[in-house]
């Protein structure tokens, strides 16, 4: 993908959805560590639910760790891997009450030296809570870098990389969240919607007669 088509692409994705934000539902900063964290391996739909019952009862460090283990299991039993999260979760709540007066902190070192919090849920924070343009590179966008050509790499690290380099800076603070939304609905793993997408004439990614007839059953 040339950079003509590069800025095509997301200023038609801009022109569709102007403010993009992420569907995790949350109303603090801290509420929104704990849903990105909650969210690995996990559907958005599915966090929501939970969180969605937890954060009334508890939203901050304190309130978590007065749940305990049993008690946050009790919350996470429909998300994936929700033992071991709900583990992390109590851990990061020590750690951000005992050496950040119990404020999420905003450096990039800080957040990933909390248990589950990876490059990924860092970036995500980031970007989200603290308006950096950061690329977080979750199997939707990893898929889009390659498959369109707007940032190829082997590894997340490598698309993200590329991504940032490609991307026109006017557009980076939202393109994380056009680039997970257009691979969640359009740009799907098995059967991308290039029928109906709005940004196919500017895509590498060109399927065949025979694959355009399939994918548009």
């Amino acid at each position: 993908m040339n950079a003509h088509n590069i800025e095509l692409f997301f200023h038609t994705l801009k022109e569709a959805n102007p403010l993009p934000t992420t569907e995790l539902a949350y109303t603090s900063v801290f509420e929104l560590v704990t849903a990105v964290l909650l969210s690995a391996q996990a559907t958005d739909v599915s966090v929501n639910k939970a969180t969605r019952k937890l954060f009334p009862v508890a939203n901050t460090p304190a309130a978590i760790l007065a749940l305990g283990q049993e008690g946050l299991e009790k919350y996470l039993k429909t998300i994936g891997l929700y033992r071991n999260k709900a583990s992390n979760l109590l851990k990061t709540c020590e750690i951000l009450i005992g050496q950040y007066q119990g404020v999420v902190p905003r450096s990039r070192e800080s957040l990933e030296s909390l248990p589950g919090v990876g490059r990924k849920t860092a970036n995500v924070v980031l970007n989200v809570a603290f308006g950096e343009p950061t690329m977080a590179v979750d199997t939707h966008i990893f898929r889009l870098g390659n498959r369109t050509g707007l940032g190829p790499g082997k590894n997340p690290l490598e698309v993200e990389l590329k991504l940032l380099k490609r991307i026109p800076e006017k557009y980076l603070v939202d393109a994380h969240h056009w680039l997970i939304l257009h691979g969640r609905y359009v740009c799907q793993a098995r059967k991308p919607l290039c029928h109906q997408c709005a940004v196919s004439a500017y895509c590498d990614f060109k399927p065949k007669t025979q694959e355009l007839k399939a994918l548009a059953e």
